[in-house]
């Protein structure tokens, strides 16, 4: 069944209306088109709502905020929520300041957020749990480990019975979570770290899987986890000794550009947490 949601997007190939942030969004709008979606980028309050009427879904990513981003994604929520279309929140950063942490809270509580999408401080800290966030990255204290992966599992499932929304929390190990069932996923390679965007690039992809799966969402938010942490083995793998991360970054979006069904279900690695 994952692999069938990669097909889905493929085939319907959904347009998905961007409001990111500045430091990776072209990597977005690249990895979007990789992975079979359409990306449209647009924060301008006067532009994003006729933007989102004729788009699929929309990503709500608070990774850069001024004033008029905010503005553009409230009013850019409204619409999508108006209209139905799913709606991913990246709540980037969210505990490193009030800005980011009030914002995050406003969309989520404004918006009929379909998928929350960030690394456990972010999570925590738009949960009104105590984080440890480092800026834009999760703190170690953070991490699900083996140790803390049931404790972990629950907290997803509790937010995600709070907020309606499935719950997504990437890290070492990613937990997908709605409030009935939730799942580790082990896919993807430490290095991924070494470059920016690969959060932000995995919030645009699910949002595509969204789209495209509207019958099947937690499938399609799990086939888009593990399918990125699968680029992220592809790409290492096809490192070479004189590559860096900017090479890290292509191979990335090449291995999403040729991912495919069979290898989606080949490459997963998914075990429900009980």
């Amino acid at each position: 069944m994952l692999g069938n949601t990669l097909d889905n997007v493929r085939k319907t190939t959904p347009l998905v209306h961007c409001i990111t942030n500045y430091v990776t969004v072209n990597d977005c709008a690249n990895a979007l088109l990789a992975c079979g979606g359409s990306p449209i980028m647009s924060d301008e309050p006067l532009d994003v709502e006729d933007i989102q009427t004729i788009c699929g879904g929309l990503v709500l990513n608070i990774g850069t905020l001024n004033k008029q981003t905010i503005e553009g994604m409230k009013v850019a929520g409204a619409q999508a929520t108006k209209l139905g279309h799913p709606i991913v929140l990246d709540p980037v950063g969210a505990g490193a300041s009030r800005l980011r942490t009030e914002t995050a809270g406003m969309l989520l509580d404004e918006c009929a957020v379909t998928v929350i999408r960030g690394n456990m401080s972010e999570v925590k800290a738009l949960a009104g749990a105590a984080s440890s966030t480092r800026g834009v990255d999760a703190n170690p204290d953070d991490a699900v480990t083996d140790e803390n992966l049931a404790e972990s599992a629950q907290f997803a499932r509790e937010l995600a019975a709070k907020t309606g929304a499935i719950v997504a929390i990437t890290g070492a190990i990613d937990l997908v979570a709605d409030a009935e069932h939730a799942y580790a996923i082990r896919n993807g390679m430490p290095i991924m770290g070494k470059i920016t965007g690969t959060g932000c690039m995995l919030t645009c992809i699910v949002a595509a899987y969204v789209v495209a799966n509207p019958d099947s969402k937690l499938e399609a938010v799990i086939a888009a986890v593990a399918g990125m942490g699968a680029a992220g083995e592809i790409a290492a793998v096809r490192m070479q000794p004189v590559d860096g991360n900017a090479s890290l970054r292509t191979y990335i979006i090449d291995a999403l550009y040729n991912m495919n069904a069979a290898a989606i279900e080949a490459v997963s690695r998914v075990e429900e947490i009980a």
